[in-house]
């Protein structure tokens, strides 16, 4: 392939960029070989001319196809070289924000800086057992990877974790710990794995501390080795600790900290066990302000303290002991705030003795004041002769107090490390373990000193191991796939460590520096000089003559060669370490003893004699500087060996943690940072070894799928793919070398596949030209031919309305000529008829103006003479009126005393029935009287108007006379004064007229007026009541209504909330469960015999009951119809006795509370009736005495009904002979008569009301009667019981024909007695509500007497405003007791709730029943009704055996039983035979029997299933079988709720003496153990094949797209076979389940429950694969799954389980297909997606977008705009922070009662099964 088919128009390459390290451009023009420039264009448009050099014809790198951008490894891209690495990890950082990326065999982890959900329980599930390149990149694949290869290859394994500080090597080395906490926990109750985690916090508080770079950085590097038994549980652990970083205890940096723990005890220094360490703020201590700022922001040191002492109590460390570590720490606080005083002379200096500090520091360690204070400003020279004392200066003194600091808490360090392995450490023998090792990466800073130069060389060594273990790797993945493979050129690093650590190298020329008595870093440096300057490694500055420069493989780094000598001498005074040996503390003097082992856990460990002895110490001080010859430098390198020794041992695994900005700031990338970290952590050298040989791999079958389009229609018919693959590279790549065919995969060169993808792109836009071409030539086609139609249906349209202008113009002018000539006409004909009106106008109102002067003076005469007259008629009325109100008050006080006299005289006569009788009489004359009296009224009325008419007709014939007179008397005479008299006499008599006719007028208009408004007073008072009468119905209605309502809401709601109660807490119940199951079989595991649990005892049924109990069927009086009569009573007292004159719907109410009254006694009647029909029926003995008196009662009774009916009939006439006299009659008088006949029917109501009052009383006469007819009756049975003799008493009865009859009559007398007992209550409590009812009639009455007297005091007026008000109150009544008896109702729903959640359980079990398919399960039983024969008749379904035969009997039946025997019989067989033997158990009363079969049977089947714990079809034949037994307990328990749907041959088989309800919930428990082992069995079989079915396999052949997949293809990673699967495996399965579960006779409810759980975890695990595999999440995939889907959904329609709610719980997955198929670019796709995705979370969905990955390229990426749109529009929802599914959640499983159509007797018992000794009875 050549440069000039490379470096094409479009292509994109990377430039070299000083800001961004490396920029993308587009080449604009093709390249050709020879060109000096290269035509370049950025992303921002500007244009660039790269110069190439013809010498080198170095080329810009290019740049991978945008569909290689993103990959989960580094290591499939293309194009392989720093800018692509570079890319990739910034696009997956900032754009899907992912962290984790593989280089190979690294894990590349970018610490966000941000706290990430990606660490939780879940996710250590989803990624246990997975291969390495199966999910997206985690710490947790690479730990799962490390475990399962020590599992799988039997190898120790190690993790290597790197990088810099603040990079997150700690905390990624803690999550690798807590997955092998959570996968590899101990089997026993050690929990080892639990002080595994609760040393890190220990820790980090004694290594770790702030630096500029990190808020908890390692101080140190640690190398954990977590052990391993055989089963690979965790035993225990080490830990191996290096390069502790003493210097920070006495100097900190700028703006960071001393160790944790300083801050930590400071903080916590107020507690009052603290008070001795003389402790205040950590600003006051010299060694803890170093730095500046002592607290850290978000950090509580006092919270984390109590975390540290927390650890330490669980790793055993004693309190004592913690007090004393506390101690020591105190003293290094101490120490280091001493007050030095320098001497005069200067070479000198002292320490006050009452140095507080000093004197605390002596006393926390228990050291001797005087001693210490001496030897901290004194030293000791021994020389051949004798022994000096020197004094030392104040630099000396510090210098030297300062080492004393950094030695006491290195010693304390090197003692908790060894503590923590102590409690760690197991006896146990270890089968193998895994390593973490978290050390420091490469350092490089501006000043680098001795730790900066061991931490490179440990990172030499470490990389070393890394290249040759990469290069291992490559070389066995080219040898076993067989292809020809050359010696891949690495770097090799051993140059530069032998310049360290070899003879004569930089190590050992400093230990020889450091033996030279005045040997300084200047000499040292020299020497290096001189040794070393030849190597190619090794450098000089130029400007420096004590620093040195060492070419390591990431970098070159100088390093300052001042502090080397000290810092690898690492001096402590002997004469202070041999007090501190002294102290009088146990541990302090134990810290500071010698060690005998050569390499110590860390290489500052010193020793010195035992005891001191400043006079002679020769001997001790001679072995005491052999001892410390031992440099800090030999120290490490030794412990180095010994690590690579390790690691070499082990199977390395790397991670290797970037920093990506130096600010903490989260998911922020700075290239130029990045970039140096990778170059120094070994990624890129990775890189550079995959790009040197063959970093692309392709299976054939991915190879073939991807570039199919490339090859030709002949070469893809033939079936071998293998050789379709080859002839296609050979035709498309030229060169042989580029590519390799291997056993699986074919390996590719770099760059190689970039090509073939530029091959494919390009075939791809020609055929999308071509289809671009022919569809955009159709489409202009048709737009010209629409264009040429429309034009011409223009034309044709502008034509005919031109056509139609030109006509409409011409109408138009014509139309004009015709309105000018009419407009004229009219303008005139309007002037002159405005003319004319104006002229009438003024006529009409100056007339008008004239008559209304004239009309207006008229009118006020006329009014002033109406004024005077009624001005003076008022006047006289008042005065009348003051004397009649005066008379009324005198005679209603008299009255009113004679009322109350003739009220109690009429109250004495009304209780006496005579009394009735006379008021029925007075009742008939009234009436009669009445009738009578309106007939003379009318008559008289009709007499007046008669007398009145003919008075008019007199009057007008003299007036006529009169005139004839004064005309006669006119002509006659003709003298004046005889005229003037005339005239006067006619006028007078003409006033005398007019008068007469005016007040005849007054006297009509009167009349007419109280007509008038006595009938708008009726008609309004009607209106009203109506009105009233509306208002009341509809309130009472929308009570009613809202009553309902709300009641049926609250109960939906509460018995929704119940059920969700109870569904929780059979959750919780069948966890405890199921911890208890587990549980057991730990303690199976302990102890080889099981010790029988007690189970729980059995009661007996006393045998003085009986379980036959009858409810009474004998009415009683409801309290709602109490609460009717009572309402109707309140009704007529409210309303008023006027009102209800004046409203006939009153009457009519207490007319029909008389019907209701009637009802009442007839329903007493028959009832009486019933119990006198009953009580003769069963006493036909009784006295001839009592039929005459029931004979006189009830024609007394038929008497009074038709007293009743007559007074019904009455009154009915009554009305309607008023109403009729009303509508003809309109005089006031007829009127009144009208109100005085309502009053007397009222008042006859009344007496009727009493009439039945003493009816009542009658009839609870007789009930009395009857009640002590009863008693009588009682006693002559028993009577007749102890005479009578029966015939048949002397035949011989058989003994057990007598027991069954004795129990027979046991029953009847028992049934008898309680029968009679009913009955003789209800009795006496209907005696009670008559009583009751009685005297609330009697109240009542009294209360409306007491208001129909009031009333009738009244005037009209004021009777009906009192109405109105009486009928307002009535109804508020009305509603007060609506609201009580709504607050009465809530009462007793929230007494019944508890009630309801008793029974919940059952009810369910009842409708689960019900509403299952019942015709499958009877197509099971009838599919083996063949084995089912019919025994003797005498067979009573029970079977005998001896007690010595129970051990037998389970172990033929339970725990020896195979399958095969009982595959022909009865389903469930032997549940139904160990129900026999209960029966007969319980049949001869054999309690213990009973209790020792029951216990024997669960312990049996438990004994089976553990033995079986594998097997699906063993595990689900006993869940079957147990379920059945429980249901027979059930079935045949003599409770009536599950006897429903029993046979009578069925209530034969019950148990008669035993109740087992807590045996039963015994078996229930047993159940859901059952039943959650067998789903273990099914998870365990199934879940292996669900990622492969649902997301790999393509059930849509061709439809996926394969990209080019990194690690998770090498041979390495994978296990040796065929592990994928179909869907159609899966569904083979699955049908194996459901026809196991149905030949074993489960039940249909149980079985749906089952593939419900089923259906969830494939929808859970397929769910969390997709959340965490970037190379699944595409359109195909969804596309793939909405198919697998659709099938799973048949197979449910299929068996008829689509009611069990399996496709439900399918819904967040269906849901995410649909996500990866929609459309992800504007708004409305956005609302859409958050519309549709309801099921899912909003960190699933968003998770989803950034995993979204384009199958090839013509599909776009999801945008970081798209998903924070979604984010922004997903912010209401409170969905919770988990990203993962639960898989191993359980819904709550119920068993519903499922009885049986089986009778005992007819089950037959094969010979195969062993039973001889169970006899049938």
């Amino acid at each position: 392939m050549s440069v000039s088919q490379l470096y094409t128009k479009y292509t994109k390459v990377w430039i070299p960029d000083p800001d961004e390290v490396w920029r993308s451009a587009e080449i604009i023009k093709d390249y050709k070989e020879g060109d000096k420039r290269l035509h370049l264009k950025f992303e921002d448009d500007a244009i660039y001319e790269y110069p190439v050099d013809l010498k080198t014809n170095q080329l810009p790198f290019l740049r991978n196809p945008d569909i290689l951008v993103g990959e989960n490894d580094l290591t499939a891209l293309s194009y392989l070289h720093e800018p692509a690495v570079l890319h990739n990890l910034k696009v997956r950082f900032l754009e899907s924000n992912h962290i984790y990326t593989y280089c190979g065999i690294v894990l590349v982890a970018i610490n966000p800086y941000e706290q990430l959900p990606i660490y939780e329980q879940d996710v250590i599930y989803a990624y246990s057992g997975q291969n390495m390149g199966d999910m997206d990149p985690h710490i947790y694949a690479v730990a799962e990877e490390a475990y399962k290869q020590m599992a799988r290859d039997e190898k120790n394994q190690s993790i290597i974790v790197s990088g810099e500080s603040g990079a997150g090597k700690t905390v990624s080395a803690k999550y690798a710990m807590r997955f092998f906490a959570s996968v590899g926990g101990s089997a026993n109750e050690t929990n080892i794995e639990e002080k595994v985690l609760a040393s890190s916090p220990i820790m980090e508080a004694i290594g770790n501390a702030k630096t500029t770079r990190n808020d908890n950085s390692s101080r140190f590097g640690k190398y954990i080795q977590i052990g391993f038994d055989k089963r690979y549980h965790i035993i225990g652990a080490n830990m191996r600790t290096y390069l502790l970083e003493k210097s920070r205890v006495v100097f900190q940096a700028e703006d960071e900290r001393n160790y944790h723990i300083f801050y930590q005890l400071c903080a916590s220094a107020s507690l009052p066990e603290f008070e001795d360490l003389a402790l205040t703020c950590a600003e006051d201590f010299f060694y803890t302000s170093l730095g500046g700022e002592t607290t850290i922001d978000g950090v509580d040191d006092a919270d984390d303290f109590e975390k540290t002492r927390h650890a330490f109590t669980l790793l055993g460390v004693k309190e004592s002991h913690q007090m004393s570590i506390f101690k020591i720490i105190a003293s290094i606080l101490h120490l280091g705030n001493l007050e030095i005083q320098a001497d005069r002379d200067g070479d000198s200096c002292s320490i006050s003795k009452q140095d507080e500090h000093l004197n605390n520091f002596c006393r926390l360690l228990g050291v001797e004041h005087s001693q210490m204070e001496h030897w901290l400003c004194h030293r000791k020279l021994v020389t051949t002769a004798e022994t000096y004392i020197k004094p030392m200066s104040v630099q000396q003194v510090v210098n030297a107090r300062n080492a004393l600091a950094k030695h006491i808490y290195a010693q304390l360090f090197n003692w908790i490390v060894e503590h923590i392995n102590k409690a760690l450490h197991t006896t146990v023998k270890q089968h193998s373990f895994i390593g973490v090792l978290d050390i420091y990466g490469f350092e490089t800073f501006e000043v680098n000193s001795f730790e900066q130069f061991c931490i490179n060389y440990a990172n030499e060594k470490l990389q070393q191991q890394f290249n040759s273990h990469v290069f291992k790797l490559e070389q066995e993945e080219y040898m076993k796939e067989q292809i020809p493979w050359t010696l891949i050129d690495f770097y090799d690093n051993q140059p530069c460590i032998d310049l360290i650590e070899a003879k004569l190298g930089i190590l050992d020329l400093l230990d020889e520096e450091c033996k030279v008595p005045k040997g300084t870093d200047q000499n040292w440096a020299q020497k290096l000089y001189d040794r070393h300057s030849s190597s190619q490694h090794f450098q000089k500055p130029r400007m420096s003559n004590t620093s040195f420069i060492v070419v390591h493989f990431a970098d070159k780094v100088e390093y300052q060669s001042d502090g080397f000598l000290e810092k690898n001498r690492d001096t402590v005074y002997e004469e202070q370490i041999n007090i501190l040996k002294a102290s009088k503390y146990q541990m302090v003097a134990d810290l500071f003893q010698d060690e005998k082992d050569s390499v110590p856990a860390t290489p500052t460990v010193k020793g010195a004699a035992p005891k001191i002895s400043v006079r002679s110490a020769r001997p001790a001080v001679k072995a005491a500087n052999k001892e410390h010859k031992k440099s800090v430098g030999h120290q490490f390198r030794n412990s180095l060996h010994l690590l690579m020794e390790t690691l070499n041992a082990t199977t390395p695994h790397y991670v290797r943690c970037i920093k990506p900005n130096d600010e903490k700031l989260p998911f922020k990338f700075d290239p130029k940072r990045a970039v140096q970290q990778l170059r120094a952590c070994g990624v890129l050298e990775t890189i550079r070894i995959s790009a040197a040989g063959y970093p692309s791999r392709w299976s054939y079958h991915d190879f073939f799928n991807r570039y199919r389009v490339l090859m030709k229609k002949g070469e893809i018919s033939k079936n071998d793919k293998k050789l379709i693959c080859k002839t296609l590279l050979e035709n498309l790549i030229k060169d042989p070398d580029k590519f390799q065919f291997g056993r699986t995969k074919i390996f590719f060169r770099a760059g190689q596949v970039a090509y073939l993808e530029k091959l494919r792109a390009d075939k791809f836009r020609a055929a999308t030209i071509m289809i671009q071409k022919t569809v955009r030539g159709w489409l202009q086609r048709v737009k010209y031919r629409r264009m040429r139609n429309a034009a011409i249906t223009i034309q044709r349209y502008t034509r005919g309305h031109l056509a139609r202008r030109l006509a409409d113009h011409l109408r138009k002018t014509r139309a004009a000529i015709i309105f000018q000539k009419q407009y004229r006409m009219l303008r005139i004909l309007h002037a002159f008829q405005k003319i004319r009106n104006a002229t009438i106008t003024i006529q009409a109102f100056t007339r008008g103006m004239f008559v209304r002067k004239i009309y207006h003076k008229i009118l006020l005469e006329h009014k002033a003479i109406i004024i005077q007259k009624h001005a003076r008629a008022w006047l006289a009325r008042k005065h009348f009126l003051r004397f009649k109100c005066a008379a009324v008050v005198i005679q209603c006080y008299f009255r009113r005393m004679k009322a109350r006299q003739e009220l109690k005289k009429l109250k004495i006569e009304a209780r006496s029935a005579q009394h009735l009788k006379k008021l029925n009489i007075g009742m008939e004359n009234k009436v009669v009287q009445l009738q009578r009296k309106i007939d003379d009224q009318n008559k008289e009325y009709k007499h007046l108007n008669e007398q009145l008419s003919a008075l008019t007709s007199a009057y007008s014939t003299d007036v006529e006379k009169l005139k004839k007179e004064l005309e006669q008397y006119r002509q006659n005479r003709g003298d004046s004064n005889q005229l003037v008299n005339l005239k006067k006499e006619i006028e007078s008599l003409r006033l005398e007229l007019e008068k007469a006719h005016s007040e005849r007028k007054i006297i009509e208009d009167t009349y007419d007026k109280e007509k008038d408004l006595f009938r708008k007073r009726v008609s309004d008072l009607e209106e009203e009541n109506a009105l009233l009468k509306q208002e009341k119905e509809e309130l009472n209605k929308r009570i009613l209504c809202q009553s309902e309502d709300e009641f049926a809401q609250n109960t939906v709601k509460e018995n929704l909330l119940m059920k969700k109660e109870l569904e929780e807490e059979r959750s919780r119940y069948q966890n405890l469960v199921k911890e208890y199951s587990r549980l057991e079989q730990r303690y199976d595991n302990l102890r080889d015999e099981m010790t029988i649990i007690k189970s729980p005892g059995h009661r007996r049924n006393p045998s003085n009951q009986s379980s036959l109990e009858s409810d009474s069927n004998c009415p009683s009086v409801s309290t709602s119809e109490i609460g009717d009569t009572e309402d109707a009573i309140q009704q007529v007292e409210d309303v008023g006795l006027d009102k209800a004159a004046m409203d006939m719907t009153l009457f009519l109410k207490l007319q029909k509370r008389v019907r209701e009254l009637e009802q009442e006694r007839k329903k007493l009647q028959t009832q009486l009736e019933k119990k006198k029909s009953q009580v003769i029926e069963t006493k036909n003995e009784m006295d001839s005495d009592r039929d005459t008196d029931l004979a006189y009662n009830s024609l007394k009774r038929q008497e009074l009904e038709s007293e009743n009916k007559k007074l019904k009939n009455e009154l009915n006439e009554l009305r309607k002979t008023i109403v009729d006299r009303v509508t003809q009659n309109n005089s006031s008088s007829d009127i009144q008569d009208s109100y005085t006949l309502l009053l007397n029917q009222l008042k006859s109501a009344n007496e009727e009301l009493e009439v039945r009052k003493e009816e009542v009383l009658i009839l609870r006469a007789q009930i009395i009667k009857e009640a002590q007819q009863k008693e009588t009756g009682k006693n002559m049975d028993s009577n007749i019981n102890t005479y009578t003799s029966w015939p048949n008493s002397d035949k011989h009865v058989d003994a057990e024909d007598a027991i069954e009859a004795y129990h027979g009559v046991c029953q009847t007398n028992r049934l008898l007695e309680a029968q009679l007992q009913d009955q003789r209550r209800e009795h006496e409590e209907e005696v009670e509500t008559l009583k009751t009812q009685v005297e609330t009639l009697r109240d009542e009455m009294e209360k409306q007497q007491q208001v129909f007297f009031q009333t009738l005091q009244l005037p009209p007026e004021a009777q009906v405003e009192f109405g109105i008000q009486q009928e307002i109150t009535r109804l508020s009544n009305e509603n007060l007791d609506l609201k009580e008896l709504l607050e009465k109702l809530e009462k007793n729903e929230k007494k019944l709730k508890k009630q309801l959640k008793i029974y919940m359980k059952k009810v369910q079990d009842f409708e689960a029943t019900q509403a299952t398919a019942h015709t499958e399960r009877k197509r099971h039983e009838l599919t083996r009704q063949v084995t089912v024969q019919r025994k003797e008749k005498d067979f009573q379904g029970m079977l005998e055996y001896y007690k010595e035969d129970e051990p037998l009997l389970i172990r033929n039946l339970i725990t020896d039983l195979k399958l095969q025997t009982v595959s022909a019989t009865v389903p469930c067989l032997p549940a139904y035979i160990l129900y026999m033997c209960i029966r007969h158990a319980d049949y001869i009363n054999d309690d213990q029997k009973v209790h020792s079969l029951l216990t024997s049977t669960i312990n049996g089947i438990k004994k089976v299933l553990k033995k079986h714990n594998d097997d699906f079809q063993m595990t689900s034949f006993w869940l079957a079988n147990t379920c059945r037994l429980l249901h027979c307990l059930k079935q045949y328990s003599g409770d009536t709720g599950f006897m429903t749907q029993n046979t009578a041959k069925q209530n034969e088989h019950c148990l008669k003496n035993f109740d087992l309800t807590e045996y039963r919930q015994v078996l229930s428990d047993l159940s859901i153990q059952i039943y959650q082992q067998l789903f273990k069995i099914a998870e365990g079989m199934l879940q292996p094949m669900i990622v492969s079915a649902m997301l790999e396999s393509e059930s849509i052949q061709g439809l996926s797209g394969v990209k080019p997949m990194g690690y998770r293809n090498r041979s390495s990673s994978m296990v040796d076979g065929d592990n994928s699967y179909s869907l159609d495996a899966v569904i083979r399965q699955m049908n194996t389940f459901h026809s196991i579960l149905c030949d074993q006779g489960l039940d249909p409810e149980i079985i749906q429950q089952v593939f419900k759980q089923l259906f969830y975890m494939i929808n859970a695990v397929t769910l969390n694969n997709l959340l965490l595999r970037k190379d699944v999440c595409s359109w195909s995939t969804g596309m793939q799954l909405r198919y697998n889907i659709s099938q799973l959904e048949e197979w449910l329609r299929g068996k008829n389980l689509q009611q069990s709610g399996a496709a439900e719980t399918m819904e967040p997955l269906i849901q995410a297909a649909q996500l990866l198929q929609l459309k992800k670019k504007t708004s409305e796709d956005a609302e859409a997606i958050c519309s549709l995705c309801t099921s899912l979370t909003t960190q699933q969905i968003v998770k989803i977008l950034n995993l979204y990955t384009p199958v090839n390229e013509f599909e776009e990426r999801v945008t970081v705009a798209f998903i924070r749109n979604i984010q922004a529009n997903l912010q209401e929802r409170n969905d919770p922070p988990q990203l993962l599914l639960d898989y191993k959640y359980m819904f709550p499983v119920l068993f519903p009662f499922s009885p049986s159509s089986i009778t005992m007797d007819s089950i037959h018992i094969p010979a195969s099964l062993n039973l001889e000794f169970l006899n049938e009875v």
